[in-house]
């Protein structure tokens, strides 16, 4: 099948690429630039993966996210929490509706330029916070992005149910060079350790039994995963 891969430049996007080049034919690799923190950080390592395999790789500029969204991962947006991915805190991260509105423009690009399928590397992990990355929305996705194209392209989610620690693993078995990707929401100048992105990335290597290569700021120890699910609070309701 000829697909289009999203590809953010993360560690998750980065092996979903791996394996869409070992499976699939890819057109494309499409990443978004929709004015997060750490956008400028990880485009490169996309466009640097996508150079790899020699494929055509696309930037595509959302602007108005960054001047209309509320969020923390936005340039626009506060300082991006600390602690563990799981906790409520993390919250304030979430891009309203992001993944519907990439998908949307990657779906129209796809069926474009003659692919049938988008490749997502939503994964777990991603689904006590990101409403958008859970299974029921992108099953209901997938099934718009079928019912409205000519060649009901469909939505590749090959880590759906997995844990960060396994695509870590699965990336590890494709080649995959983890010290030319990046996670830190802050965008800093190396990663910081601390933030929940950074707290992923840490737990994933040590789960899958791999050597992190990453160079942290901090290596204090990792805090401990929230005992129940998070729920939303007046301390992380977006404003009216």
């Amino acid at each position: 099948m000829k697909v289009v891969v999203l590809c953010s430049g993360g560690m998750d996007s980065v092996t979903a690429l791996y394996w869409a080049a070992e499976t699939h034919s890819v057109g494309a690799v499409v990443s978004f630039d929709y004015g997060s923190k750490h956008n400028a950080r990880e485009i490169p390592f996309a466009a640097e993966h996508a150079a790899r395999f020699g494929l055509r790789h696309e930037v595509i500029r959302l602007d108005f996210m960054n001047r209309l969204f509320a969020s923390d991962l936005l340039k626009s947006g506060g300082e991006i929490p600390e602690g563990h991915y799981e906790a409520a805190s993390m919250q304030r991260t979430v891009v309203p509706f992001r993944n519907a509105i990439m998908l949307s423009i990657a779906c129209g690009f796809a069926e474009s330029m003659g692919a049938e399928g988008l490749v997502i590397a939503a994964h777990g992990g991603d689904h006590a916070i990101y409403p958008d990355c859970r299974e029921d929305f992108m099953r209901a996705m997938g099934d718009a992005m079928r019912a409205g194209t000519y060649a009901e392209v469909q939505l590749l989610r090959p880590f759906i149910a997995m844990t960060k620690g396994s695509i870590a693993a699965e990336g590890a078995r494709r080649g995959v060079d983890f010290a030319r990707t990046w996670s830190c929401y802050k965008g800093g100048g190396i990663h910081c350790g601390k933030c929940g992105t950074c707290v992923e990335r840490r737990e994933a290597f040590a789960q899958a039994g791999l050597k992190d290569p990453t160079v942290y700021a901090s290596n204090d120890p990792l805090p401990a995963k929230p005992l129940v699910e998070p729920k939303l609070t007046e301390g992380t309701k977006r404003p009216a």
